[in-house]
This record gives C-alpha cells, structure tokens and sequence, in this order.
C-alpha cells in the first residue's frame, strides 16, 4: 500500500511540473484546446477500454479519446501516468464507471482533484448512472455497489444513453450526430441482448450455473436466469486463499458442475487449482473488466458480450 502511495504522489509531483509548464504555454499564447474548435475534435477521457469503446461508437468521428486503464488490467486499482493527468486536465469531458470500479487507493477522485475536475459543475459523468445497483455479500463488504454492471447488455444500452447525454451536454453543436450515433449503436445492443436470451434459452434452468474466479457476473446472470458462483466476490489483495478454494470446490461437488470459466484478465492459477481439486476441466474464457486487444477477440464491447454469449452457451450445451 505504501508504494503504490509513495508513487502516486510521485506522479503528481511530476504532474504539477507539467502542469506548470503547460500554464506558461498558455501565457505565451499557445493554449492547448479542448477540441470542437475550428474542426478539432472533442478531448475526452475515459477509465477503461469498456468505456472508451462506448463512448467512441457514440462519439464517432467528433472525439478524440484518451483511456486510462489499458486492455487487459484490473480498472479497480490503477496508478495514473503523468500523460494520465495532462489528458484528464486538458479534456471537455472524463467518463468513469462508478459503482465502485475506480475507487481502489481512491486513485480516480485524486486524479479529478489534481487535474482540476472534482468540483460539483465539473465535465465528468458517471456512466452507470440510472443502473439498478447489486452489492457484494462478503463479509466486511456488505453493501459495496458490485461495478460489473456493464455485463447486461441492458445496462450497456444505459451507458450509450448516458454517453450520448453527456456529449450533448459539452458540444450542444454536434448533438443530432451524437443522438443518430446513440440510436444506431443502441439498436445493434437491443438485438444483442434479445439474442442471448433467445439462445440461452436451450439450457435447461438446473444448469445455468457460471463458475468464475472472480463474482463478476451478477448483472449477467440476473439478466439471462443464471446462477453465479465464484472463488472470490470482488478482485482485492486477498483473493484466491485456501477458505475460498475450499468453499468453491464444495459448491462445485454437491451441484455436479460440468465446467469452469476463466476471466481474461484474472491470473489463471486459482481456477486451474480448482480444476485439478475438483476434476471439472475450465472449459472457456470469458471478459469481464477489459475489452480483448485491438484485431484479437472481443475488441469491442459488443464483441466482448458477443464472445462470453457463445462461449457460455457452446460450454454448457456440449
């Protein structure tokens, strides 16, 4: 804990000397600007690549967009580079999950103060906003907001929406591309999400049950009947201990578990351990907290959802 303090707050030395310079720039006449002016395009910011990808399909060609936590890390803890602040403090807007995702050290509010954008007017919208919040039940977390909202595509649709409002907001000038945008993008995950239910349909009730390292799937499962069981509730220091395995492998013996699931960006040592406790072999991956590389599977939210739907289904109907 105290290194990664020790090197936030390095950052942020670092960052008031940029920020320093920047401000001489700007005495000098050469202002950075915020985009939408004379044809430039609107800076903005987001937290993660699941944001970022909304976002842009929304944005379209009007925005420019810096993401935080690159693909494949855990947007619960992120310690923020100096390019990180000099992007949050020059951009018209800044996207964040909410709902916990961003609040590991609190790095995201600290980021917001440092670049300027913690007061109550500022340009930075929560995109989960208007989601119907589930809570962890892990003893000593009762009552956390779960962030993995966006695993229902229903909720994705709410992100797009909220994404489209706040455009709007910051560049009222482009707002009929913004809502022609939003309305496209929305249609394409109405069929997603009626396409899953559809499909999952052809598992029979009794075994809809999803085993993942991590309890990331509880918006998932609510919204395509399926019961979600874990090693560990919520990525945390403590994940992956003997308690937890124990607990996971007794789930998995007395429902007669027919297979595993392994997130992308979860370190696969725990799963594989159950696996060989347990003789259920990990019969695929799925994402949860990032989206795939660019030109690699699920590079897009709606490849993503699209992946973990076919994924799913094809392991548990075989």
């Amino acid at each position: 804990m105290f290194k990664k303090s020790f090197k936030f707050l390095l950052t942020m030395m670092i960052t008031v000397l940029l920020l320093a310079a920047c401000s001489s720039n700007e005495e000098n006449g050469s202002k950075v600007s915020q985009g939408n002016e004379d044809g430039e395009k609107l800076q903005v910011v987001t937290t993660y690549s699941i944001i970022y990808d909304i976002v842009k399909n929304v944005g379209g060609d009007h925005v420019e967009i810096h993401s935080l936590a690159p693909i494949g890390s855990n947007p619960h803890e992120y310690d923020p580079l100096p390019v990180d602040v000099q992007k949050t403090t020059d951009a018209a807007a800044v996207f964040y999950n909410g709902l916990n995702l961003e609040a590991g050290n609190a790095w995201f509010n600290k980021l917001m103060e440092t670049a300027g954008k913690s007061g109550e007017d500022a340009p930075v919208f929560r995109m989960s906003e208007g989601v119907e919040a589930k809570y962890l039940t892990t003893k000593g977390k009762e009552g956390e907001e779960d962030p993995h909202a966006w695993l229902d595509v229903r909720n994705g649709i709410k992100y797009a929406e909220n994404a489209r409002d706040a455009l709007i907001k910051v560049d009222p000038d482009n707002a009929e591309v913004y809502k022609k945008n939003a309305e496209e993008y929305i249609a394409k995950l109405e069929a997603l999400h009626q396409t899953a239910v559809e499909q999952f349909n052809e598992i029979p009730e009794e075994e809809r049950v999803l085993v993942t390292s991590e309890g990331a799937f509880k918006y998932f499962s609510d919204a395509y009947n399926f019961t979600g069981e874990y090693i560990w509730e919520i990525n945390q220091e403590n994940q992956g201990t003997p308690d937890q395995i124990t607990r996971i492998v007794d789930i998995i013996n007395e429902n007669e578990i027919k297979g595993l699931f392994l997130e992308t960006s979860i370190d696969a040592r725990s799963m594989e351990t159950v696996s060989a406790e347990t003789g259920v072999p990990i019969i695929g991956k799925v994402f949860t907290d990032s989206l795939g590389k660019p030109g690699e599977d699920g590079d897009t939210y709606i490849k993503m959802m699209e992946w973990n739907i076919k994924t799913v289904l094809e392991g548990l109907t075989k």
